[in-house]
């Protein structure tokens, strides 16, 4: 049902709002919106009012309700036009099933794989933030002196909102999901896909903009949409960026249809102005320099028109006023702390963090083809070269599109081409290789367009047949390098791991408001699912100060053992991942809660912090040495009565990767094995006894891997990932019965499909087994401060010394 009304109902709802305050926004400028723009228009509309009512933190939480009101009175006053616009639909239903067409393209991995996730899985942690964000400032507004800044969830909320980082997308985004009462985390992709989609409104104004007959234009748009470098962002779910595209293109299609509103009565300029202000909102100061130009030709526009009409533009200073009025209102955050939001700009700029990519782009990715799984890495082989020879083509076509839409005298169309090409030209120039590849994304479709108008411009050419046939070999190759460009990436896509996160948020509302909680796991998505826990992730970006020595650093495992004992008492709750090789919580928790992937420990109320923990891993007689130091040592006389307490250490039969038959493609990554291509690995164990047990996997496995023992097939294994490649994925263990002695286990990664995530991460880092009588809470072995040696001979995960109290 949450696959349903995430990718079905969602968006359906959301063009919904997105169309009446469309239709309000029209009526309100004068009428002459295009149905392609309401959908842009709208959303643009309703980032303003979603940035005024989270601005004022009393009203956040009305923020969907108000949505929807303003949604409403557009379809009740434009009731006439509705009607028209559905005779519309209907009489050309190829147009409106172009937005759709792009909807599913850019959601299919999602859907495709038929369960609730997103895709921008193990790239980037920035959509966490974007879920936290939008869920809080719809909630709270922009109100933070309550945030507890000794644990990870506040310090995150308090290092981006409030340092003025723009929330246009997320306020757009958590206003609408959550008036349908949506988990963000599953309705995330969707709105991302949704928001690309909504490109193709704009695109195809400025298409038929362009002389082009409809069926071409429909196409152009279309590439337009799915640009390879677009399509990789909107994988990644790089909200921010998504919006501020599609209110760039809509800005550029209110500049060429200018004719119907620049010289007009001042209301006019309620569009442009709140597209401007939606994506400042959304992107920050940076989308300055795509407003700029599209101001900059309206401007020269309007001081031509003199030499036409001096009462037309008399008329302007109204509309200006108006217009910046309107755009100050509805970006009022922004500017309202316009120092914090450039110097969050510059940051972003000037950041010597690469982020994930491992070089800068290319300049010709602005051309939509790329024919690898990333548009992160360069194309290998025969794929190179059939890239570079697609762009050639587009680079030629782009070339006569130029000169065409001059030629058609399609000025100010041409003039907003040529600004916004100049304008990222500059910023690539003066930004380092983060930003850069931001402004070649934000720039692409602008560029397909202009291979599009290419085409157009053959077709022109006389005589008819030959000029037909050349551009239609020309449009399917622009068309046909675009969508394997994004069929590549699809099938590279990792995808988030569905019942994990939904056991998660079932930890979230089991224990609700018992925080704060230690989150031992590397996954940042956890902030979100965990939000009333006030989680502390000692290996997050903003770890907790008194934990963060429990990490090696950002994104490294965690290990309990190293945070000094007075530390964790702040802390009611110690959330794991159920894994037999991670040292159990110390002494003073007990096991509240144990699932498929997660294990909950409580502090109980009347433990006292250990006098000293210390973690253990050598061999039984070098844990006997430091037992004995332990007991000996200085601070264990400290209270009389003093207690040994030591976990003890679960029985593990290691499976050796290293010395099993595998493919010799499969490659090396720290101690584990990359699957790279499809194969088997078959290797051999021993088991001690003959009884019940539990195989456990580790791994970042998204395509399909079968399991068998013995020759049985225990289990398919796929969509097992973790926060990052650092930590592996441990999946849930499956119980077999054994008999003692030698067995055979295999892995099996089948042959690469075309489902999603087919050519996604496929990393083997271990397998190992555990009897499955071993008590659920791990053992503790007890003994009084004198008699020390007594827990010699056993393997422990750690040791403490507790007060007689403990």
């Amino acid at each position: 049902m949450t696959f349903i009304a995430t990718t079905l109902l969602y968006p359906i709802a959301l063009a919904a709002l997105c169309v009446g305050a469309g239709l309000f926004v029209d009526r309100l400028s004068g009428g002459f919106l295009p149905a392609s723009l309401l959908v842009t228009v709208g959303a643009a509309a309703l980032i303003g009012l979603s940035q005024l009512t989270t601005y004022v933190s009393a009203l956040a939480p009305a923020t969907p309700y108000l949505f929807a009101a303003l949604a409403l009175a557009g379809l009740a006053l434009a009731r006439g036009r509705l009607s028209s616009l559905l005779a519309a639909m209907r009489a050309r239903p190829l147009l409106a099933c172009g937005p759709v067409l792009a909807y599913a393209l850019a959601l299919a991995p999602v859907l495709v794989a038929g369960r609730p996730s997103f895709s921008s899985f193990m790239a980037l942690a920035d959509s966490a933030v974007h879920m936290m964000g939008a869920d809080y400032l719809v909630h709270h507004g922009q109100s933070y002196a309550h945030l507890d800044l000794r644990n990870s969830y506040g310090r995150f909320i308090n290092a981006y909102y409030n340092t003025s980082y723009p929330s246009g997308a997320d306020t757009l985004f958590g206003g609408s999901a959550l008036l349908l009462r949506l988990p963000l985390i599953w309705a995330f992709q969707p709105f991302n896909a949704f928001m690309l989609a909504s490109v193709f409104g704009p695109a195809w104004v400025l298409a038929r903009r362009l002389a082009m007959a409809v069926p071409l234009a429909w196409l152009a748009a279309l590439s337009a949409v799915l640009p390879a470098l677009v399509y990789g962002y909107e994988l990644l779910a790089s909200v921010k960026e998504i919006t501020a595209l599609s209110m760039m293109m809509t800005a550029g299609a209110l500049v060429v249809i200018h004719p119907r509103w620049l010289t007009g009565p001042a209301r006019g300029g309620v569009p442009i102005a709140l597209v401007l202000a939606a994506g400042t909102s959304a992107l920050g100061p940076a989308f300055g320099v795509w407003g700029l130009a599209a101001v900059a030709v309206l401007a020269v526009t309007l001081v031509l028109a003199r030499r036409s009409s001096r009462s037309s533009l008399s008329r302007a200073p109204g509309l200006i006023a108006l217009a910046a009025l309107v755009g100050c209102l509805a970006a009022l955050p922004t500017l309202v702390d316009l120092r914090g939001s450039l110097q969050v700009a510059s940051n972003i700029a000037s950041t010597s963090n690469s982020g994930n990519l491992h070089t800068p782009l290319r300049t010709i990715q602005v051309f939509g083809i790329w024919l690898g799984g990333s548009y992160k890495l360069q194309p290998t082989g025969a794929s190179l070269q059939v890239t570079h020879a697609l762009i050639a083509l587009a680079g030629i076509a782009a070339v006569i599109g130029a000169v065409y839409t001059v030629r058609i005298r399609a000025y100010a169309l041409a003039g907003w081409i040529a600004l916004t090409l100049l304008a990222s030209l500059v910023v690539s120039e003066t930004v380092t290789s983060w930003a850069e590849a931001k402004t070649l994304m934000i720039t692409s479709p602008v560029v397909v367009l202009l291979s599009w108008a290419g085409v157009a411009a053959i077709l022109a050419l006389r005589p008819v047949a030959p000029a037909r046939a050349l551009g239609a070999l020309l449009a399917a190759a622009l068309l046909i390098g675009i969508l394997v460009s994004d069929e590549m990436q699809y099938r590279s896509s990792n995808l988030a791991p569905t019942a994990r996160y939904q056991e998660l948020a079932s930890v979230g509302s089991r224990f609700a408001n018992q925080g704060p909680a230690v989150f031992t796991d590397f996954d940042e998505y956890a902030l979100y699912e965990l939000r009333k826990l006030d989680i502390g992730g000692p290996d997050f970006v903003y770890p907790p100060p008194a934990l963060a020595s429990a990490a090696g650093g950002y994104g490294d495992p965690v290990d309990v053992d190293r945070i000094e004992p007075a530390a964790l008492q702040a802390y009611p709750l110690i959330i794991t991942r159920r894994n037999s090789r991670q040292s159990r919580p110390p002494a003073a928790y007990d096991l509240a809660w144990r699932g498929d992937y997660y294990e909950v420990w409580r502090r109980r109320p009347d433990a006292p912090a250990a006098l000293a923990h210390i973690g253990l891993s050598g061999g039984a007689s070098e844990e006997c040495r430091a037992i004995g130091a332990l007991a000996r040592g200085p601070g264990a006389h400290a209270r009389a009565g003093s207690t040994l307490v030591a976990a003890e250490a679960p029985e593990l039969v290691e499976v050796s990767l290293a010395s099993a038959a595998r493919p010799a493609r499969w490659g090396h990554a720290r101690s584990g094995l990359v699957m790279t291509v499809p194969g088997k690995l078959v290797a051999s164990f021993h088991v001690p006894a003959t009884g019940v047990w539990e195989v456990w996997v580790q791994g970042q496995i998204m395509p399909t891997v079968a399991l068998a023992v013995d020759g049985r097939t225990l289990e398919q294994i796929g969509g097992q990932l973790s926060g990052n490649s650092l930590v592996p994925d441990t999946v849930p263990p499956r119980r077999l019965t054994l008999a003692a002695g030698s067995h055979t286990i295999v892995v099996d990664r089948g042959a690469v499909s075309f489902a999603p995530g087919a050519r996604g991460s496929a990393m083997l880092d271990a397998i190992f087994l555990t009897p499955a009588a071993a008590p659920a809470a791990g053992a503790l072995a007890r003994a009084p401060l004198a008699s020390w040696r007594s827990l010699c001979g056993r393997r422990y995960e750690w040791v403490e010394l507790l007060t007689p109290a403990g």
